[in-house]
């Protein structure tokens, strides 16, 4: 006990005169305890930032490629199958209105994902908000690349759709071919109402295609349940024809058909 009571005294001492020295005056047995309170501190410190550098340097809390490529193996697989339209859509085009403002389309989409990435698309253009007078129906087929998650929802994909197997035309009202008989007659046939003509590969200007080029869009995927959305146009009417332009919102889904 007097071994004990003088190394006390000593260290108190210690303390007085490193807090005199400092031009303080210290209670020295608040000063101990303080002490004491700083150790116990510095310690549960030193453990929970052990703790934690331990855990952030584990593999098991380190994003792992395997994992983010099982994530999208599971969304792959749920798209399997066949996908529509709820309703019509409407979507700014680049065209502009003798006021200035955008001029809107109409469309309904049916979209089938196939293994190895295949991916057919049908698209019915309209003139009217309710699919009632339909324009041009458009099939393209081709292959879906896979970039890497989207930052607008947990889950979303970047995705670029490459039409690289196919690309198909149908004028569905005679008021449409005659306007392709007059802009893209070059290389083709007479447009005819309900006859189709595959523009894969060649030169249409009245879509932007260059021959020996294949359409593509940067674009993306989010599944939540049974719908699938892709992109929203961008509201100035730029198309996904770059990654800068690819889109940053959500597009009215597809059910599952």
């Amino acid at each position: 006990m007097r071994t004990g009571s003088a190394w006390q005294a000593g260290r108190n001492r210690a303390l007085i005169h490193l807090a005199r020295y400092e031009g303080r005056r210290v209670d020295p047995y608040w000063s101990v305890f303080m002490c004491n309170g700083i150790k116990a501190s510095l310690l549960f410190l030193l453990v929970v930032t052990g703790c934690g550098g331990a855990a952030a340097q584990s593999p098991s809390n380190q994003p792992k490629a395997s994992g983010m490529e099982a994530d999208v193996t599971k969304i792959k697989g749920t798209m399997l199958g066949n996908w529509e339209s709820i309703a019509p859509e409407v979507r700014p085009s680049a065209s502009k209105n003798a006021d200035g403002s955008l001029k809107p389309f109409y469309l309904k989409r049916a979209f089938k994902y196939q293994p190895s990435d295949r991916f057919e698309l049908e698209i019915v253009n309209s003139a009217d908000p309710n699919g009632a007078v339909p324009l041009a129906r458009i099939k393209i087929g081709g292959h879906m690349l896979w970039q890497g998650s989207h930052p607008i929802a947990p889950g979303a994909q970047k995705v670029d759709f490459v039409a690289d197997e196919s690309y198909e035309v149908t004028p569905l009202a005679q008021g449409f071919a005659d306007v392709l008989n007059k802009v893209a007659s070059d290389g083709y046939g007479a447009w005819a109402v309900n006859t189709p003509q595959s523009v894969f590969g060649k030169n249409f200007v009245p879509f932007g295609l260059k021959a020996g080029t294949n359409f593509m869009e940067y674009d993306l995927v989010y599944l939540r349940g049974d719908m699938l959305f892709w992109g929203a146009r961008n509201i100035d009417g730029r198309g996904f024809d770059t990654e800068q332009n690819r889109p940053t919102n959500l597009q009215i889904p597809l059910i599952r058909k």
